[in-house]
């Protein structure tokens, strides 16, 4: 019989609750919407999935860099059909490129 390490089960348990979501709502209640347009719902099934949206609002990367940071999730492991890439690099691109103005981020406080 097989010994698992705590580390490895709560990343294999984390794996399989990623792989069977199927959410559309953002993964941090209150986080910001993203932008309206045709990928919009991509964007968030692909995205917020793992994170919040606030990570992707703050980005400023030109398109060149999108590509590179959504080849990188589907790497490791976000659900996006290959026919859907290019249109959602295009999305970010368009939204969160490094000539729109920074997304104001708020801060909570640190309890110390």
């Amino acid at each position: 019989m097989y010994k698992l390490s705590g580390a490895i089960l709560v990343t294999i348990v984390a794996s399989l609750t990623f792989l069977g979501s199927n959410r559309q709502e953002p993964a941090v209640p209150g986080s910001p919407d993203l932008p309206s347009g045709p990928m919009q719902d991509k964007a968030r099934s692909a995205c917020t999935t793992c994170h919040d949206s606030g990570i992707i609002a703050q980005q400023r990367l030109s398109k060149e860099a999108w590509t590179k940071e959504v080849d990188k999730m589907v790497r490791w492991g976000t659900q996006l059909d290959p026919a859907d890439r290019e249109a959602l690099i295009d999305y970010l691109s368009a939204n969160f490129s490094p000539d729109k103005p920074a997304e104001r981020q708020l801060r909570t406080p640190t309890r110390r």
